[in-house]
C-alpha cells in the first residue's frame, strides 16, 4: 500500500480529500513505516464542540457520553458534525514504524498538537469512565500519528490534566505574542477561559501598555481579578488571601491579567464597543477566545482602524466576519488562529510555570 505523510492512505470516504475535511478514516491499529500509534488514555474536546453537545441533549450525561462514542465510532475520528471541530489527546507511544520523523519513542507519554478532527481514532472502552461533566474525557484506545502530525511529550513536572489543558489551547499566545507591540492596548474576549488568560499573559509580557478583559458574567470576573481566591471568599466578598485596597491609595489593575475588566455579551456589537471604549478602548489587538457564535461584529466594532483581530474560537463564523468588517467599513486585518505556530507548545508551558494567576486558573478550570 502506497502511504502519505499527509494521511491520505487513511481516508475512507470520500476519496482524494485529507483526512480532516473527511467523513471517515481507517483507525486500524496497524502502522505504515512512518507512522505512530498511541494508546489514548484522555481526550480533551474542543470547547465549543463539547457546548453544542452538552446543549443539544440538555446537560445529559448519557447522551452525552453516547454522542462522542457515536461520532467516533462512525467516524474513526472525533469531529463534530455540527461545528466541525475535535479536539486532541494525550496517552503512551505505543509502536513506531522506522520512517516516522517524529523522534517519538515507546514509553514516553505524549500530546497531539493536531487536532482529533484528522486524527484515526478508536475507543475501546465504551468512555465508562467518563462522566460527561467535562471536556477532559478519560478513555482507553489507540490513535495514529501521520509523518506530518505533531506530538509534544509531556513535562514531568506539571499535571498530566493541566499540561493537556494548556497545549489544547497553545496556538493562542504565541500568535498573540507576535502580533502584539510594545505599547499596544490588547483586548481579549473570553479573557478568564484557558485560551484567553493565556493570552493576556503573553500580550502583557510582550509588552502591551494596556490588557482589557471581556467576560460575561460577574463570576467569571471575579474570577479573572482573584484567580488563585478560595471559592467561597473571604470578608465583605474578598476573597481569601487578598487584601482589600485602602481609601485613598492608588488604583491597582483590576486583575493580575488584566487592566480593566469589563462585564458584556459579546454577541451584542454596540453595546460591547461601547464598553470597550469606556474602559480605555478600542484595541489594537483583539483576539476572540469564546466558544459561543456571534461575536465576531462587537470584536470588529472594538478594533481600531488599522488593527487587527484574532479568531480563535470554533464558533466564529468566518463569513460573518469577512461581510461584517466590510459592512461596517472596518479596516482591520483579521487572522485565523490555525492552532500552530513555531515553539508554541514550550511557550504555553512556560506562561503556565512562570505566571501564578494563569497557572491557578486553569488549576480551578482543571481541577488539577
Amino acid at each position: 500500500m502506497t502511504t502519505s505523510p499527509l494521511g491520505l492512505h487513511r481516508v475512507i470516504e470520500p476519496p482524494g480529500v485529507l483526512p480532516q475535511a473527511a467523513w471517515r478514516l481507517d483507525a486500524s491499529p496497524a502502522i505504515a513505516p512512518d507512522e505512530v500509534r498511541i494508546r489514548v488514555d484522555r481526550l480533551n474536546l474542543d470547547a465549543a464542540s463539547y457546548r453544542q453537545i452538552r446543549e443539544s441533549h440538555s446537560g445529559d450525561p448519557g447522551k452525552i457520553r453516547a454522542t462522542v462514542l457515536d461520532i467516533v465510532t462512525t467516524r474513526g475520528k472525533m469531529q463534530n458534525p455540527v461545528t466541525g471541530s475535535g479536539g486532541m489527546l494525550t496517552g503512551t507511544v505505543e509502536e513506531t514504524g522506522p520512517d516516522s520523523p517524529l523522534g517519538l519513542k515507546p514509553g514516553q507519554r505524549v500530546a497531539t498538537l493536531v487536532s482529533l478532527t484528522l486524527t484515526p481514532l478508536q475507543i475501546t472502552d465504551g468512555l465508562t469512565r467518563w462522566d460527561g461533566q467535562s471536556e477532559q474525557v478519560p478513555c482507553d484506545g489507540h490513535a495514529i500519528l501521520f509523518a506530518r502530525s505533531i506530538a509534544a511529550v509531556l513535562p514531568e513536572d506539571l499535571p498530566a490534566e493541566l499540561s493537556l489543558a494548556v497545549l489544547d489551547v497553545c496556538g493562542a499566545p504565541a500568535l498573540t505574542s507576535r502580533m502584539v507591540q510594545k505599547g499596544a492596548v490588547v483586548l481579549i474576549i473570553g479573557a478568564a477561559g484557558k485560551s484567553g488568560s493565556l493570552s493576556a499573559a503573553a500580550a502583557r509580557q510582550a509588552g502591551a501598555a494596556k490588557v482589557i478583559g471581556v467576560v460575561p458574567t460577574q463570576a467569571e470576573a471575579q474570577l479573572l481579578r482573584h484567580p488563585s481566591a478560595t471559592k467561597d471568599g473571604g470578608a465583605e466578598g474578598i476573597p481569601r488571601g487578598v487584601r482589600p485596597r485602602r481609601a485613598g491609595s492608588s488604583p491597582a489593575p483590576q486583575s493580575p491579567l488584566a487592566e480593566e475588566i469589563v462585564i458584556a455579551d459579546a454577541r451584542d456589537p454596540v453595546g460591547l464597543a461601547k464598553s470597550v471604549e469606556a474602559a480605555g478602548g478600542p484595541a489594537d489587538v483583539t483576539v476572540v477566545c469564546v466558544d459561543v457564535a456571534g461575536c465576531e461584529g462587537g470584536a470588529i466594532l472594538s478594533t481600531k482602524q488599522g488593527g487587527t483581530v484574532i479568531f480563535f474560537s470554533m464558533a466564529t463564523s468566518f463569513s460573518a466576519a469577512a461581510l461584517g468588517a466590510e459592512g461596517l467599513a472596518a479596516d482591520v486585518t483579521m487572522l485565523v488562529g490555525n492552532g500552530y505556530v513555531p515553539g508554541h507548545a514550550a511557550f504555553a508551558l512556560d506562561l503556565i510555570r512562570t505566571t501564578p494567576s494563569v497557572r491557578h486558573l486553569f488549576e480551578r478550570r482543571v481541577g488539577a
